[in-house]
């Protein structure tokens, strides 16, 4: 009984931190700029980003990917669209990989999440952008 007890605790003990690392950025973003709603997700052993519902009038048929640098991809809906994934705990936020369909740019994200503040720098090679998201119900 004891043996067991301790494999037990050595099961929890040893249980990667990612299993419970990501409630801090898992959940639903409303984006600086107000024009969609991201939700955060376990995605495999990482996190992932996709954008949940635009807050903006779409065209008919729903906002494409028009300026995406791949012209294979540019008729998918904006709406639906994973934009961060990949994402690992590092120290104090996330480290991964990001997409802008608004300027078509794919770029290194590091995240981190702060109360209902959600900060995100983004860089594409020396060039870099930093914005806030705030948390939703």
């Amino acid at each position: 009984m004891l043996y067991r007890t301790g494999l037990a605790l050595g099961a929890l003990i040893a249980a990667p931190s990612l299993a419970a690392a990501p409630a801090g950025l898992a959940g639903r973003w409303k984006t600086d700029d107000g024009k969609g709603i991201v939700a955060m997700a376990p995605c495999g052993g990482r996190m992932c980003g996709r954008i949940e519902r635009l807050l903006i009038e779409e065209p008919p048929g729903g906002q494409r990917d028009v300026r995406n640098p791949d012209a294979a991809k540019r008729s998918r809906k904006v709406e639906g669209l994973q934009i961060y994934w990949d994402l690992v705990r590092t120290g104090d936020g996330w480290k991964g990989q990001g997409y802008s369909p608004e300027d078509g740019r794919y770029y290194t994200a590091h995240l981190r999440v702060k109360g209902d503040r959600l900060t995100m720098k983004g860089c594409v090679s020396i060039f870099c952008r930093t914005v806030t998201w705030t948390r939703i119900a």
